[in-house]
């Protein structure tokens, strides 16, 4: 696994794991939400994640691109759509997301070399 991806899971694994220890029935439900409401339903998980990764580009959230460049990646995105989706990206949220955009070409990069693809 390349450094990017597995010092980002790792972390996030990590605090994940802290924060559920001390974790209220709120914060448990609020995570709860964000699994179940990425699952298929009227739209699929692939979907789902793209739509994700948009919202997270506009955001200008690093920690949820990488999250959803993953994700995108286990669900079989291509390079094609990931440009497709890049190019949404950068249209809604300006000129303000492009140092956003380099991370992930640079994240989803390090996805693609891990799977020989």
């Amino acid at each position: 696994m390349g450094k990017l991806v597995e010092e980002f899971n790792s972390y996030r694994e990590k605090m994940n794991d802290r924060i559920m220890e001390t974790a209220n029935t709120n914060i448990k439900r609020f995570f709860a939400l964000d699994t179940t409401s990425y699952a298929d339903g009227a739209l699929d998980v692939k979907t789902k994640e793209m739509l994700g990764l948009v919202a997270s580009m506009v955001l200008r959230c690093d920690d949820c691109i990488k999250y959803h460049l993953g994700k995108c990646f286990d669900a079989g995105v291509n390079n094609d759509e990931m440009n497709e989706i890049f190019m949404i990206a950068n249209l809604v949220g300006g000129s303000i997301v492009i140092p956003h955009y380099r991370r992930a070409v640079e994240y989803w990069d390090e996805l693609s070399l891990e799977a020989g693809v």
